[in-house]
């Protein structure tokens, strides 16, 4: 297994794409301290006034942010975004188990129609994570401000200027803020440190048994117990309801899958693509599945011939049964180079340093976002490149009853973050490549 520093080689175990506390990655049931914090609280109300007011973060204005956004002021600050700043929005076609709607905007790019949008934002997939949601809102909202205001963007230590804000808004965003909002709204209502969505299909009768890891539901390398090697399956995912991975019954059998891949299939022009996640601070590129390889293009994904061996890292691929996913040289050095910027950026921000690594450098995982999103092109030659991303902002909170819930200055500082990352991937993305030059 490579790491980038002597931080990873002793601390990885304990951090994950997964974003999973240590006795879940064992397959063990949850163990919460005894302890009383909850980190920075739940608001309560509408900040937003039922969507007549846009959100506005922390690159556009001093401020102190006392508490995380509710549910409702999620979907409050969109609409009032809309209100705003004329942005459209839109529903996907798939309602919750809870009945809920995932619901998400547009910004900017070049002309109306959904070929105009090349990066896609998306936050909430995993329910504990706090602040996810509020800062991809706080960011969108500082774009419009900035953009329409003709002034730059300033998180903590990092800045950008005017002219930045105009190109980075030209990209053409569509974003997502909450992917989970049943998840959310259990975990806001419960202090559980939930991470799944809140599916009873599945369910055995425990409480734990309610719900699909999201974050393994989509359809890359799903079915891990055929596609990884024996030795490696049980940190990959799994296939009981009580776990926190349970990768559910099919690929994309939840509406919350289904909703993201929606957004995909919908602005197909998409090629940038960032999922938000906490708190291990890291930036990381695909492959999750195994080291990446440039030399052997029928060793990937698609090829069953070696399900056996996918997954151990120890092994060099291309040598006897060694395994790596393929992956173009210079679809890799892209990844790598807006993936290093994004880390820069965030690290800048706040004083806190981000590592930029490959996902499996952490441990290899089936049936994520990044994954999914990069993986489409060599599923279906029809379909966009898109460079996908899992970007852990923050550090844990180890006062609290559940590490994902955020301190005041931890909330405060992974806005700041959160911003700086974003920002710099659309500037990033705008440098490296945004795909044809279809406009509307």
């Amino acid at each position: 297994m490579k790491f980038t520093s002597l931080y990873y080689v002793a601390f990885a175990p304990l951090l994950s794409q997964a974003c999973l506390l240590p006795e879940e990655r064992e397959g063990l049931p949850r163990v919460l301290k005894r302890q009383t914090s909850n980190g920075v609280p739940i608001a309560t109300g509408d900040r937003f006034s039922g969507g007549t007011i846009a959100p506005r973060g922390l690159g556009t204005q001093t401020a102190t942010l006392t508490n995380i956004l509710n549910v409702n002021e999620i979907n409050s600050g969109l609409k009032g975004l809309a209100s705003v700043y004329g942005i459209s929005t839109f529903a996907t076609p798939y309602k919750t188990v809870n009945g809920a709607t995932i619901s998400g905007g547009k910004v900017g790019g070049n002309g109306t129609c959904n070929n105009a949008y090349r990066v896609y934002l998306n936050a909430g997939i995993h329910a504990r994570e706090r602040g996810g949601p509020d800062g991809l809102l706080y960011f969108i909202g500082d774009l419009l401000y900035a953009n329409k205001n003709n002034v730059g963007l300033k998180y903590g230590s990092k800045s950008y200027t005017a002219a930045q804000v105009k190109t980075a808004y030209s990209t053409g965003i569509v974003f997502v803020p909450l992917s989970n909002p049943d998840g959310v709204a259990y975990d806001h209502s419960s202090n559980s440190c939930w991470r799944k969505n809140r599916n009873t299909a599945s369910s055995t009768g425990s409480a734990a048994s309610i719900g699909v890891d999201l974050n393994r539901n989509f359809d890359f390398v799903w079915d891990f117990t055929k596609k990884f090697a024996s030795s490696v399956r049980s940190s990959v995912a799994s296939t009981s309801p009580s776990s926190e991975t349970y990768h559910g019954t099919a690929a994309f059998s939840e509406p919350e899958t289904k909703s993201i891949k929606y957004v995909m299939d919908t602005f197909a022009k998409v090629r940038w693509f960032i999922d938000l996640h906490s708190y291990a601070g890291d930036v990381l590129y695909s492959w999750g599945s195994d080291e990446n390889q440039s030399s052997s293009p029928t060793m990937n994904f698609l090829n069953s011939a070696y399900d056996s061996v996918r997954g151990i890292l120890t092994d060099t691929p291309g040598s006897g049964n060694g395994y790596g996913e393929y992956t173009p040289a210079a679809e890799n050095t892209a990844n790598v180079a807006a993936a290093k910027r994004i880390g820069s950026a965030m690290s800048t921000a706040a004083g806190r340093t981000y590592a930029v690594i490959p996902a499996a450098d952490l441990y290899p995982t089936s049936g994520a976002s990044d994954d999914y999103s990069y993986s489409r092109h060599f599923a279906d030659t029809s379909k966009n490149l898109i460079h996908g991303y899992t970007v852990e902002f923050g550090f844990g909170n180890s006062a609290a009853s559940c590490p994902f819930y955020p301190t005041q200055a931890q909330h405060n500082s992974n806005i700041k973050e959160i911003g700086a990352g974003f920002m710099e991937m659309l500037l990033a993305g705008n440098d490296l490549g945004l795909g044809d030059k279809t406009v509307c």
